[in-house]
């Protein structure tokens, strides 16, 4: 039964409102095939591409079905990669946001006590890499006694790059009374045994009806030699004049050396490769969600760890090696029902990767001509104009969320015996603030933050900067982050 509306959903209040401030209307096949199922607490094996919507397909039930009381993490999501731990732990927190669910993401590369103090506080939700989430298990940091649902997102990735077996482990961990979903973008046999072995009569749910690649993008081809690449890319930027465009490159020599090139020439531009510090690659993602610039040049790094639902243009400016990455790459953009144009550049010598990638979406991809002189020089005065304004940012669903929120830092924590319902009985106090104004609470040892929601942060602050919480005073300030 296809849902017309969010709306239709038993979910609670606070889930709807969040849906409506994320402008999450019409749910996509995905969303209205999984949610009723998880609802029903059903395992579930989902074969659907990328960009189809899965993750709020699983994160708006899981969140709504989660116990608030409960301290101890009760959904764990493994993901192959960092970014999309991150990208996970995001939409879960926005999903969340009127709840006050508390997702954590954890991942190699950064500090493991930060995290391990992070898991000590109340957390509902996990989203980890297999690794680092071994981690955490074998130094009994990460406590699994409460896990209810566990989700492995990505499955076919976590098997190429080699973490099924360590993903076993952590299945076998995990309470044996829990849902498991399982997603994937294809089914390898490695997969289906997986969840033969440890799934209770999954239901099998193939998304199949856009094929391999979304329907609301174009897909083009252009014929190039090597050393002309460049040239035709700063071409096809001025005739495109997009909005936001993503610039896939083989190698991270290549992303360098393209980056430079635009640099040089104007461009509002960053870069985003393996060999960039794991905070260097955050921050690109990040300004690129807010719209500090308008073209990203990136290795396959990126084409799994974007959700942006306005990159209308995606260039391949080398031919992907794996057909799968040209899906993972295109996926980029035509997202949440949008138009996109995904233009590849294949050199003399790449025909095969072309006709392998074809072979797998299932059509063949319309080659054309680079653009003439001519109409490169008739674009070329928007393109210029386009480029001196800073991009506009239509759809960023977690500013969008925020706008109203503001992050308290108080200078006490738990050394000074301070409980996050001493936070609620004071602030709930205040003239005009009640208890659904306050957010997530986390408390460390020395410090505590509190999340003020509905536009009520400056009446708190300047509240409690006279007031005292369990008759101690403590310094209050707007947090920096």
């Amino acid at each position: 039964m296809n849902k017309r509306s969010f709306a239709d959903y038993h979910v609670s209040e606070e889930i709807k409102r969040a849906l409506a401030v994320l402008k999450y209307e019409t749910p996509t096949e995905v969303q209205s095939k999984v949610i009723p199922l998880v609802m029903e607490n059903q395992d579930l094996v989902v074969k659907a591409q990328t960009g189809s919507g899965k993750t709020a397909s699983f994160g708006i039930p899981v969140s709504d079905m989660i116990d608030w009381e409960e301290k101890k993490p009760q959904v764990l999501i493994l993901t192959p990669t960092r970014e999309l731990a991150v990208q996970v732990r995001d939409d879960i927190t926005n999903i969340g946001r009127f709840k006050r669910i508390k997702a954590v993401a954890i991942y190699g590369k950064e500090p493991f006590t930060k995290q391990k103090d992070e898991l000590k506080q109340k957390t509902h939700v996990v989203v980890g890499t297999p690794g680092r989430v071994m981690d955490h298990i074998e130094r009994e940091t990460l406590v699994l006694d409460q896990i209810k649902y566990l989700i492995i997102d990505e499955a076919d990735e976590m098997l190429n790059r080699g973490f099924i077996d360590e993903v076993e482990t952590i299945i076998k961990e995990v309470p044996s009374t829990r849902v498991t979903m399982v997603f994937s973008a294809t089914m390898p046999n490695d997969i289906e045994s997986l969840c033969h072995k440890y799934m209770k009569d999954p239901i099998h749910i193939e998304i199949e009806s856009t094929g391999v690649t979304a329907d609301t993008i174009e897909h083009f081809l252009i014929e190039v030699r090597e050393e002309e690449k460049v040239s035709l890319l700063k071409d096809i930027t001025v005739v495109e004049n997009p909005d936001s465009c993503l610039i896939f490159c083989r190698t991270k020599e290549h992303v360098d050396t393209v980056y430079s090139e635009l640099d040089k020439i104007g461009y509002t531009c960053e870069r985003l490769h393996g060999g960039l510090e794991q905070e260097d690659r955050f921050a690109v993602m990040e300004g690129f969600k807010s719209g500090n610039f308008r073209y990203l040049v990136a290795t396959d790094v990126a084409a799994r760890g974007i959700d942006i639902d306005n990159v209308n243009l995606v260039i391949n400016y080398d031919v992907p090696m794996e057909k799968e990455s040209y899906v993972h790459r295109t996926g980029r953009t035509g997202r949440a029902g949008n138009k996109g144009k995904a233009i590849t550049f294949s050199t003399p010598f790449e025909g095969k990767f072309i006709k392998a990638i074809e072979k797998y979406i299932g059509f063949e991809i319309p080659t054309i001509e680079a653009p003439s002189h001519q109409k490169v020089a008739a674009g070329k005065a928007a393109f210029e104009e386009k480029l001196s304004s800073r991009r506009v940012i239509r759809n960023n669903k977690t500013a969008r969320i925020n706008q109203d929120i503001m992050k308290l830092h108080f200078n006490g924590g738990k050394k000074k015996k301070i409980r996050a319902i001493d936070f609620v009985g004071t602030i709930a106090k205040i003239s005009g603030v009640n208890a659904d104004d306050i957010g997530i609470i986390t408390i460390q040892d020395h410090m505590s933050y509190v999340d003020i929601l509905n536009g009520k942060g400056s009446l708190v602050l300047q509240a409690m900067e006279n007031a005292t919480i369990k008759g101690k005073k403590l310094k209050v300030s707007k947090a920096i982050k």
